[in-house]
């Protein structure tokens, strides 16, 4: 077998007009990542892991072809072919030119002379490749060894037909071909083809732009920000040392070796090949832990980037690169690579202000469609004998594994009724409709508050997607009976989507249902419910609504979207039916359902009462970039600050004087500071008109937090020690939030605590309203605090003011 795929991949790649062959060392190991190009031109590829190579070309002729591979000599060939296929081996050699055959004249370290001069010229030779156009092709794949059959008890299954008896294999394979267009501040991709092993309709996500690492910035982003070897402040954290330099043509090329000087530091290590005189990288051969980049499921991972000359252009420019990287979670061990070809360059393209878009991404028509005649033809790396068999073991169970006969025999195992489905709930799904049914946990969903009691909260969805149309159906309901109250509350919402570029839907709710007073709720159940049974702490408040509501949104343009919504409400006050705790303490009773008067426990905060509800909001993001896909778009994130602009009519209300209008806005954004971490901000402003005897619960009641736990892991959305109705308002406002994350930037330098890997965070609050003094909170937090590959934890130190009384407390909570 092994050999039959063999003889299939060396004939896909002899029908064409190629050369093709192996490169080996002395001892005839292959040699993988070898580049292997057309001298003079932009034409190229690299080897495999195999050590095998593919270079298409148009005509027979005579040619100059160059080797090249870190560490080994270079060699220039040349050849004059007259007819297709053309083989050509080649056999490198190590190189063994050794600094002492070098002459060297400055006094310093020569090494820190060398990178002083790549620092100086950095920007300059930035620009050289900054404008450009070229063509792209990626490859990556993921393999998996020993993967457990289950995860916190569900199944994994054999994941797509990659794993074999011992559960390992590649998981993920795929291919992508595009076109890039760049300029000094856009980026712009069409990708022509795009291969996904076993799946005919995937889109690959190797994309060019995810991989544009450039080392003449300050930071290059690898998910973390790490410090370039030839940064300006470079020397802060590296040292360097001349290995060797030798002569490639007329250039001579020094290596150097770069040592982060701190071992927590975010910062590389290995080599960076610079070019005497011109001081343009030759060649980076680095490696990153997962422990310095605060990513402690990463093992680690390597970046290795090969440039080639020009004469013509009289630059060096980036010819191919490979990532590759090892990490691992719940047993889970992936290790992968991904290789990059760059090829035909014009560093003097014609770009014009129709050039650049938001669109930073598109797919060309059926560029998922293309056969295998197509890929064999314009590929230029050829497969290896893993990726060659992982295409045709999946290929040939592809269109098995769609048909209905196997969807329906996987359905029927995985949708029986098992004891857990008691703890987890059940889920029933027909794979080939496309369509699913879960009916939650009777157990996790249950909850307690004071009101009801222990309350079912029993929630029931459907699922459905039209893939041929695009658009998908919703259908969610709620079954919630209070042991205590004795109260049977029934609510649902039906929700369409009528495509997934514009994202236009449609839907309809209403029933019966208990609700906070804060529409936002910011006590989530689980926190009420163990902050009352333990603490007797029941802070969130409730009142009953029967309501029918219709809401509509869509994007308008690219940028600009809009929601709408039309409902009818009616309140009824609710009061606590229950004293039920499982841990008493004497010193400490329930609160009433009041959140007004605390201790009253006779009267509401609000009397019985309807009213209609029309609310109309704006999202607005400027220079939202995009990803155009054939079916949908993807909007991504963009680093302008983001608007949100709302308003609300409460009318026909039972009594007038429950009408209002409020307006409100909001504008938030996340700042990423380089190497300094990251800065995020979040302004809401709002004014009531006409609203001077409103129901309490149309106020703007802000997010406070009072349980001192935060697990949405947001903290720019809410206050860390504000009571929960305190200062609720009817007039206008401002809220304040502010925090900056310096990612490891300031402890990464203190001895010993740099070995904890935690991030220092400090935070600002504040709050304006027209009937009272401000209230503000400063906070001083430690994130990624954990053990091992966990760190998902964060403990924030919060000091508050409001009327001159200060309040201290510690917030603990998640961090994602």
């Amino acid at each position: 077998m092994k050999y039959k795929l063999l003889l299939i991949a060396f004939l896909s790649i002899k029908s064409f007009s190629q050369i093709t062959g192996s490169i080996t060392d002395k001892n005839k190991e292959p040699l993988p990542f070898v580049n292997v190009y057309l001298k003079d031109t932009y034409k190229g590829t690299t080897t495999n892991n195999d050590g095998n190579y593919i270079l298409n070309l148009k005509k027979t002729g005579s040619y100059t072809l160059i080797f090249q591979y870190l560490g080994y000599k270079t060699i220039k060939k040349n050849v004059t072919i007259s007819s297709f296929p053309h083989t050509l081996n080649i056999t490198l050699l190590e190189d063994a030119v050794t600094l002492n055959e070098v002459v060297v004249s400055s006094k310093e370290n020569p090494a820190n002379r060398i990178i002083r001069s790549a620092i100086a010229d950095r920007k300059v030779n930035r620009l050289k490749t900054e404008n450009f156009t070229a063509d792209f092709y990626s490859r990556g794949i993921y393999r998996i060894k020993d993967a457990p059959e289950k995860i916190l008890g569900q199944s994994l299954g054999d994941l797509g037909g990659g794993l074999d008896s011992t559960r390992s294999g590649v998981v993920y394979l795929s291919e992508t071909i595009s076109k890039i267009t760049k300029s000094p501040k856009k980026f712009k991709e069409r990708i022509i083809a795009s291969k996904v092993s076993g799946n005919d309709n995937g889109f690959s996500f190797n994309q060019a732009s995810s991989v544009n690492f450039n080392f003449y910035a300050n930071l290059v982003e690898l998910g973390e920000s790490i410090i370039s070897p030839i940064a300006s402040y470079a020397f802060t954290y590296y040292n360097y040392n001349l290995i060797n330099s030798y002569y490639e043509d007329d250039h001579l090329i020094n290596k150097i070796k770069i040592t982060p000087k701190r071992a927590t530091d975010n910062a590389f290590e290995g080599f960076i090949y610079i070019v005497e005189n011109t001081w343009e990288i030759y060649a980076v051969d680095l490696s990153i832990s997962g422990k310095r980049i605060q990513i402690p499921q990463v093992d680690k991972l390597y970046l290795k980037q090969n440039y080639s000359y020009s004469a013509k252009d009289d630059l060096w420019s980036l010819f191919s690169q490979s990532i590759d990287f090892k990490f691992g979670m719940f047993g889970i061990n992936i290790d992968g690579r991904f290789t990059s070809v760059y090829s035909d360059y014009n560093f003097k393209p014609t770009i014009t202000k129709k050039t650049f878009t938001n669109e930073v991404l598109s797919f060309e028509d059926k560029a998922n469609k293309k056969d295998t005649v197509f890929w064999n033809t314009i590929r230029p790396v050829p497969l290896t004998f893993e990726e060659t068999k992982d295409y045709k073991l999946k290929d040939s169970i592809k269109v098995i594994r769609k048909s209905k006969k196997y969807l329906d025999s996987v359905d029927l195992k995985r949708n029986k009724f098992k004891i857990n489905s008691l703890l987890l709930g059940y889920n029933y799904k027909n794979s080939y409709k496309d369509w699913n049914l879960n009916i939650g946990s009777p157990i996790l969903n249950s909850m307690f508050n004071t009101v009801q009691g222990w309350h079912t909260n029993m929630d029931v969805s459907f699922y459905k997607n039209y893939k041929e149309k695009h658009q998908k159906l919703w259908i969610n309901t709620v079954l919630d009976y209070g042991l205590s109250d004795k109260q049977f509350r029934a609510s649902g919402k039906i929700t369409y989507q009528f495509n997934q570029k514009t994202k236009p839907f449609l839907s309809v709710a209403g029933g019966r249902k208990i609700m906070q007073f804060n529409a936002s709720e910011p006590i989530s159940a689980v926190i009420n419910a163990a902050s009352s049974l333990f603490f007797e702490r029941n802070y969130a408040k409730f009142y009953d609504k029967t309501f029918a509501e219709i809401n509509y949104g869509r994007e308008i343009i690219n940028g600009f979207r809009f929601n709408s919504s039309l409902s009818y409400e009616n309140r009824k006050p609710v009061f606590n039916t229950t004293d039920y705790v499982i841990l008493n303490r004497d010193n400490v009773i329930y609160s009433s359902n009041n959140p007004l008067e605390p201790n009253n426990f006779t009267t509401s905060a609000f009397e019985k009462h309807h009213i209609y509800k029309f609310s109309l909001s704006t999202a607005i993001r400027f220079g939202q970039e995009y990803i155009s896909l054939p079916d949908r778009k993807v909007n991504l994130w963009n680093k302008y600050p983001k608007i949100n602009l709302g308003y609300t009519k409460g009318f026909a209300a039972s009594d007038s004087k429950y009408n209002y209008d409020l307006i409100q806005a909001r504008v938030f954004q996340n700042v990423t500071l380089g190497n300094k971490g990251y800065f995020d901000y979040n302004i809401k402003v709002g004014k009531f008109l006409s609203a001077d005897e409103i129901s309490f619960i149309d106020y703007k009641h802000f997010n406070g937090n009072q349980t001192h736990v935060n697990l949405d892991g947001d903290y720019t959305n809410s206050f860390s020690l504000l009571p929960y109705y305190d200062l609720s308002t009817s007039s206008e406002y401002a809220e304040f939030h502010t925090q900056h994350n310096f990612d490891g930037y300031l402890l990464r330098k203190i001895p010993l605590v740099n070995k904890l890997q935690f991030k220092l965070v400090l935070g600002a609050k504040a709050l304006l309203m027209k009937e009272n003094k401000p209230y503000t909170e400063y906070s001083v937090g430690l994130d990624n605090i954990g053990f091992g590959k966990f760190r998902f934890l964060r403990v924030d130190y919060v000091r508050s003011n409001f009327n001159g009384v200060n309040s201290d407390g510690f917030m603990f909570g998640l961090s994602f």
